[in-house]
C-alpha cells in the first residue's frame, strides 16, 4: 500500500478524506477524538509544503447529526495552531478558487461532502466530486479506515484521475490490524449490540483456533445469557424492540459450536426503579445478582465477579481486540464493567487493538490515555470487517491505483 508519507508532496494540491464524523449535542461537537488524529497527518502534510484539502462528511441527510464542517474547521484550527481554511462548498466555483488560490502548507476544509447526492448515490463512486476536484488536485489521500468499507465517491472516485495513498493513520490503523492477524492466542472483548458483526468474528477466530476466548458483555451478553436459558427480566422488552430477539436462534447456534470458548458473565449489574415517596421521583439503582438469580430489573453492566474472570483471561493473552463497551458506561453506577475492563488492557502486556466508536468514547470519558494501548482505531464496522478478511473498497481502490499509476 503506497503511502504519502514517502512521497515529497511540496507544492502539489493534496486531498484528504478523514473522517470527522463526530457525536453531536445540540448541533455542537461534543469529542474531538476524530479530529485529533486526523491533526497528524494533516499537520505533517502542511509542514512539508502541501497545499492541503482536507474531506469528509457528519452525519447523514435527514437525520439531526447532519451539519456543515465549519465548527470542524475551528477545532482543526485550535488543535494545530495553524490557520484553517474552510469554505461552504465543495465542487462549486467558491471551491475550486480556494483551491486554486492556495499557498504551499495552508490547510482549506470543504463543506460536508454528503451535501452532494453523487456521494452516497453515484453506482460507480464516481460524480461531481472526482469530476470537479480531480482537475485542481495532483494527489489523493485516503486517511480513515473507519470509512474505508463504502463505496463513495470521496473515497473510491478519485482512483481512476490521480495518484492515491494512504494517510498517516491510516497505514497506521492497517498495521495494528495485521499485526492481530497475524498473531495467536488472541482474546477478543465483544460489546455492543451489533449481534452479527460479533457473530462473523466468532466464526472467523474462533472456527481456526486463532482466537482463544471471545468475552462478552452489553446487549450481545443479553442476548446470548437469553440463547443460553437464563431469566434476563426486564432486558427481554430490549430484545424485543431492538429486534436482538431474531438473532437468538443464531445465537444458540453460537455457543453450541463454540462451547467453552464464548465467556458469558457470571454475574451483571441490574438497574432497578426506586420511587422516592417524598417527591414521587423516580431513581435508578444497582443490584449485583447472579446470573441465575435475576427476576427483576435490566442488565445494564457485567458484575464484580465477571470482571475478575474477564481480568484474568486478559493478563494471560498476547493479543486483546476490544469493540464497544460491556455495559451503559454513560450511567456513573454502571460504568464499573468497561472502566475496569479497559484498565485491566491497559495493564496487561498483551498487544491491544481497541476499535468502536463507543469504545473511544468510554476511554475518553475515563481519562485512559490512549498511548496505554498498542492501537485505538478510529474504526467500528471497517474494523469488525477488515478482522474478518473482508476486502474494503477503499483499500481495493489504493491498491489499483498504486498499478495504474505507478511511476511518480
Amino acid at each position: 500500500m503506497r503511502r504519502i508519507a514517502n512521497h515529497e508532496v511540496k507544492g502539489k494540491k493534496v486531498l484528504v478524506r478523514v473522517d470527522f464524523n463526530c457525536p453531536l449535542e445540540n448541533k455542537k461537537i461534543t469529542s474531538d477524538i476524530r479530529i485529533k488524529a486526523h491533526a497528524r497527518t494533516i499537520m505533517n502534510l502542511s509542514r512539508r509544503g502541501a497545499r492541503v484539502i482536507v474531506l469528509s462528511h457528519q452525519g447523514r441527510k435527514g437525520r439531526g447529526d447532519f451539519l456543515s464542517l465549519e465548527q470542524h474547521a475551528e477545532r482543526l484550527q485550535d488543535i494545530t495552531g495553524i490557520p484553517v481554511l474552510y469554505i461552504d462548498d465543495v465542487v462549486g466555483e467558491k471551491a475550486v478558487g480556494a483551491i486554486e488560490k492556495l499557498q504551499d502548507g495552508q490547510v482549506l476544509v470543504l463543506d460536508n461532502v454528503r451535501n452532494l447526492h453523487c456521494e452516497t448515490n453515484h453506482p460507480g463512486g464516481k460524480g461531481e466530486i472526482v469530476y470537479h476536484l480531480s482537475p485542481v488536485a495532483d494527489y489523493f489521500v485516503l486517511d480513515a479506515l473507519s470509512v474505508a468499507h463504502r463505496r463513495h465517491s470521496s473515497i473510491i472516485g478519485f482512483k481512476d484521475r490521480i495518484p492515491c495513498f494512504a494517510g498517516e493513520v491510516l497505514s497506521e490503523e492497517v498495521d495494528a490490524v495485521d499485526k492481530v492477524c497475524h498473531g495467536r492466542e488472541v482474546t477478543f472483548i465483544l460489546g455492543g449490540s451489533k449481534a452479527d458483526d460479533s457473530f462473523k468474528i466468532m466464526d472467523r477466530w474462533l472456527t481456526d483456533g486463532r482466537a482463544r476466548k471471545v468475552l462478552v458483555g452489553g446487549a450481545l451478553s443479553v442476548l446470548l445469557l437469553y440463547a443460553r436459558g437464563h431469566d434476563v427480566a426486564g432486558s427481554r422488552d430490549y430484545l424485543k424492540n431492538s429486534g436482538l430477539d431474531e438473532k437468538i436462534p443464531r445465537a444458540r447456534e453460537m455457543l453450541e459450536k463454540y462451547d467453552g470458548r464464548i465467556v458469558l458473565p457470571v454475574d451483571a449489574g441490574v438497574s432497578l426503579k426506586k420511587e422516592n415517596g417524598a417527591n414521587g421521583a423516580t431513581t435508578i439503582e444497582r443490584k449485583d445478582s447472579d446470573v441465575g438469580e435475576i427476576s427483576e430489573g435490566q442488565i445494564w453492566d457485567i458484575g464484580p465477579k465477571t470482571i475478575e474472570n474477564y481480568r484474568k483471561v486478559i493478563n494471560n493473552s498476547s493479543f486483546v481486540v476490544m469493540n464497544g463497551p460491556v455495559g451503559v458506561y454513560e450511567v456513573d453506577g454502571f460504568s464499573a464493567g468497561t472502566r475496569r475492563i479497559l484498565e485491566a488492557v491497559a495493564e496487561s502486556d498483551a498487544f491491544s487493538l481497541l476499535g468502536g466508536g463507543h469504545t473511544l468514547a468510554a476511554i475518553e470519558k475515563f481519562g485512559i490515555s490512549p498511548r496505554r494501548f498498542g492501537y485505538v482505531s478510529l474504526s467500528g464496522k471497517a474494523l469488525m470487517s477488515y478482522l474478518c478478511g473482508e476486502k474494503l473498497a477503499g483499500l481495493e481502490a489504493l491498491e489499483e491505483n498504486e498499478k495504474d499509476f505507478p511511476e511518480l
